[in-house]
């Protein structure tokens, strides 16, 4: 399953309701560190059926990205519960995306 995109809309049932943990992407079709990790967080998306990720444009949803705090992009939020366990700010490597990810399970 790939990524999903992350709206107003389905926020609560795609991310506040999941059974499984969720992995988010902050980014903007202008932002060049986005475009970087966009392949990697699909690869991941591809690859791992134990998390949920999304994928939340903070131009289309900046009601979302307010209400996490974004104050820089690309940023990565892993939820648990419909809570944040923790983020990573930046473009980084698949193997630290995934080295993250894992810590916040």
């Amino acid at each position: 399953m790939g990524s999903l995109e992350i709206t107003s809309e389905n926020f609560d049932t795609e991310v506040m309701q999941s059974d499984k943990p969720v992995l988010l992407d902050f980014w903007a079709p202008w932002c060049g560190p986005c475009k970087m990790i966009g392949p990697i967080i699909e690869e991941i998306a591809q690859e791992t059926t134990d998390i949920k990720v999304g994928k939340v444009n903070v131009d289309s949803c900046p009601e979302l990205a307010s209400r996490f705090g974004v104050m820089s992009i690309p940023l990565l939020a892993v939820l648990k519960g419909g809570e944040v366990v923790d983020r990573m700010a930046g473009a980084a490597p698949k193997d630290v995306i995934l080295d993250f990810v894992a810590s916040c399970k």
